[in-house]
């Protein structure tokens, strides 16, 4: 696991400069604590930070080919390294090293740009040709491991993240409006676009070619949900799906460095425990957190898992005070705003686990691909409540909601009701939006300073989910549960989920694995007929069927719980000096983004009760402690 960089001097003549690389590395450095590297030739530098997980003592980077004409930098694991390098030494090539990384050289010597479909794994590398002049950079599929880049006047830059980017003095730090609003809305800035003007992420599954001084990237696979189902039995498929499983995370055990298994009493963990003890040699270690908060603490069910299974487990339990201590460390954690408050769960486990493993295998993506989110059952209940006349639904069960009293548990049947009866008569995509994000496009209205408004119409801002809004939206089979997954898979999992994990992991130099994110697990999850993904209001219907005898049933049958904060609870109490300071007007009205005026409201109602505005207050405050803006 590693951090890498690069650029290119538009002047062939102007000499990369080493101290703009190194200084770019040394602020990656948490991603890769244990070495640098770098390449430097003529106008073209790029380097790296290692996390050393394979092939410790001879896996330094850059690698280049036999003949030193191609270079590499990488990020990320290549679980399928093995069986390439032995294809590869058949064919005559000579490798010097046991890393996975040095495959991707020697995969490009004979397939080019498509060296692509060979590789399983996560990553994001950067390969320079100097006999061609050419740069491609790529990212995995399901877009687990970060690739930013621009191309300004002078240079094409890239790097693993963004507060290495902007060191390079090429970079100016000037606010993207457009995605300013697309955070709003969703919590998270969606790929190819980034918070800072002129700056692009590299989409997952996409490679870019840098070329004669221009670039072009390019789609090398796809999710594909408009394929024909497999014609499946659910005992077949129950069974398939556990060996698919477990040898996915078998491929993802394979480490020359400590490894472990985040376990946070989930199924989706809990299935990882469990095939990890399966495929393991030795006892595996287990880690989970607990929290004095009730409706936040999953521990009890993790250490329910870990007895069942024998683990070595570790918990470690805490209090309010020092979850509260991260949230000013937030901005040193991210890159770009993001409004999920589980970052600061996924943080402090990510750093109780590395006091004893450098790798650890964990749950993502398992809610998105098996329809495990509540929000999938919303849908369906959506379908007949729109149905209701009009009369009792306006005229008695919404007013009947609004007067619910205000709770500030995790996901309270108020906070739950509200955000339901707000999106439940919109377009499905609309809907599932309002239903999973902050910023309604009505509220942005009230927010935003009419220039920022102006600059950005709605047409733009909201362009990746109206599609959705439609029948057989966006290239997917006519099921409304199956559009919302691929949404969520291309979206909300790859934009939020994988983003808060990368960046919360690396803060503390550990390297996370997500077995259900297999790419040919993922395109066999894809074929499976929706009712063996969600059966009636039942999600993971398929995944609880393939693991009842293997764990508690206590676990098959609880309900999803979300990895969340009392952000309600803080934003009103021990947070809310911080908070007021933060929105002070003057300082609102001096930046020019928002209306003084309707946050002040936001922040009333909230403290008063009237009002849940948890999302609203947490979203714009994490934008508002952002570090790399320019004000």
């Amino acid at each position: 696991m590693c951090g890498i960089l690069g650029f290119i001097n538009s002047d062939r003549n102007h000499p990369a400069d080493e101290r703009t690389a190194r200084a770019m590395a040394a602020a990656i450095r948490h991603r890769g604590p244990d070495d640098e590297g770098f390449y430097f030739k003529d106008n073209v530098a790029l380097g790296m930070r290692r996390l050393s997980i394979i092939d410790l003592a001879t896996g330094h980077q850059p690698i280049s080919s036999e003949d030193g004409s191609v270079w590499v930098v990488f990020n990320g694991e290549i679980y399928n390294f093995q069986e390439l390098r032995q294809r590869l030494l058949a064919r005559g090539h000579q490798l010097s090293t046991h890393s996975d990384t040095e495959v991707i050289v020697h995969l490009y010597e004979d397939h080019g740009d498509d060296l692509v479909q060979y590789l399983n794994g996560m990553f994001a590398f950067a390969l320079w040709d100097e006999r061609r002049e050419r740069l491609l950079i790529a990212r995995d599929r399901m877009g687990e491991k970060p690739l930013y880049f621009t191309q300004t006047a002078d240079s094409f830059v890239f790097a693993s993240e963004l507060k290495s980017l902007v060191v390079h003095p090429a970079v100016e730090r000037r606010v993207n409006l457009l995605a300013l609003r697309k955070y709003l809305q969703y919590e998270f800035v969606p790929s190819p676009h980034t918070m800072i003007a002129g700056v692009h992420k590299l989409r997952p599954a996409h490679r870019l070619i840098f070329e004669k001084g221009e670039w072009r990237t390019e789609s090398y696979w796809r999710l594909n949900y408009d394929g024909e189902r497999l014609k499946i039995g659910e005992d077949e498929a129950a069974e398939e799906l556990h060996d698919r499983l477990r040898e996915a995370v078998r491929m993802r055990l394979v480490s020359d460095v400590p490894l472990g298994v985040l376990l946070s009493g989930g199924i989706d963990s809990s299935t990882v425990a469990a095939l990890a003890c399966e495929a393991a040699e030795g006892r595996v270690k287990t880690f989970s957190i607990a929290f004095d908060e009730k409706s936040f603490d999953e521990s009890s069910y993790a250490r329910l898992v870990a007895e069942h299974l024998g683990t070595e487990h570790y918990e470690q339990r805490f209090t309010e005070r020092e979850m509260l201590e991260i949230v000013p460390e937030i901005p040193r954690l991210l890159d770009e705003p993001l409004g999920d408050g589980s970052l600061i769960p996924t943080f402090l486990l990510s750093r109780f686990t590395r006091e004893r493993v450098t790798v650890a295998l964990g749950g993502d993506g398992g809610d998105e691909l098996l329809a495990g989110y509540p929000t999938y059952a919303a849908h369906r209940v959506a379908d007949y409540y729109r149905a209701l006349p009009r009369l009792l639904r306006e005229g008695l069960i919404e007013p009947a909601v609004a007067r619910l009293p205000v709770s500030t548990e995790n996901l309270s049947f108020d906070f739950k009701a509200k955000r339901f009866v707000q999106g439940a008569a919109l377009g499905a995509g609309t809907r599932h939006t309002v239903w999973m994000g902050s910023y309604t496009a009505e509220q942005q209205r009230l927010l935003l300073a009419p220039e920022v408004l102006a600059a950005c119409p709605d047409e733009q801002v909201f362009d990746e989910i109206r599609i959705y809004d439609q029948p057989n939206g966006h290239n997917v089979r006519g099921d409304i549960i199956e559009q919302m997954m691929k949404l969520d898979a291309t979206h909300y999992l790859s934009e939020c989920v994988l983003f808060k994990v990368d960046r919360a992991s690396m803060a503390a130099s550990l390297e996370t694995r997500a077995p259900f994110l297999d790419h040919t697990l993922v395109e066999f999850l894809t074929k499976l007929p929706i009712d063996l993904k969600m059966r009636g209001l039942t999600g993971k219907y398929i995944l609880k069927r393939a693991m009842r005898d293997r764990l508690p049933q206590q676990i098959i049958k609880r309900p999803k719980k979300g990895f969340g904060m009392p952000v309600a609870k803080w934003v009103k109490g021990e947070l809310r000096t911080f908070v007021r300071d933060t929105f002070a007007p003057e300082r609102l009205k001096k930046r020019g983004l928002f209306n003084a005026d309707y946050v002040e409201r936001l922040l009333d109602e909230h403290e008063r009760g009237v009002a849940d505005h948890r999302k609203l207050i947490w979203t714009l405050l994490m934008f508002e402690m952002w570090p790399l803006a320019a004000n």
